[in-house]
């Protein structure tokens, strides 16, 4: 299984309904992608972070599937203009030695098939992450 979790902070001046109507998008990704085995979207507690989400995917496919997903990117278009700073984490028990690089090239292959969702997560004050390199961006 794979755990991929976001943390967000927002833009000071993002308006609320927007951010609102955000997270209402990454509970419908939760509810409406089949691949998700379980979700969870709310407040995030304990750091710098206001929101966040986490995503249990089967697989290295689903986890491809999910980040593929017409509503994921429709996701990045509206969320990420209202996100400061965002981190991406990826746990999981797959003995895969190489299930990291899986992982990063699911995102270095979205960004070289959108380069739109890559200017988006280049704009962001910071991003740190699973999907991040010195190439290039990430997304959640």
């Amino acid at each position: 299984m794979i755990y991929h979790q976001i943390r967000i902070a927002m833009k000071p001046d993002a308006p609320k309904d927007q951010v609102d109507h955000a997270l209402e998008l990454l509970r419908r990704l939760g509810r409406e992608l089949d691949v998700v085995e379980q979700w969870v979207v709310g407040r995030d507690f304990g750091g710098e972070f206001e929101y966040g989400a986490m995503y249990v995917l089967k697989d290295v496919d689903a986890y491809r599937t999910y980040m593929y997903a017409p509503l994921h990117r429709k996701i990045d278009e509206v969320g990420l203009p209202l996100v400061k700073n965002m981190v991406s984490l990826d746990l999981t028990d797959d003995e895969d030695p190489e299930i990291g690089d899986k992982i990063a090239k699911v995102h270095t292959d979205r960004f070289a098939d959108h380069p739109e969702i890559a200017d988006l997560v280049d704009g962001l004050g910071s991003y740190e992450g699973s999907g991040s390199s010195a190439d290039g961006p990430a997304s959640a």
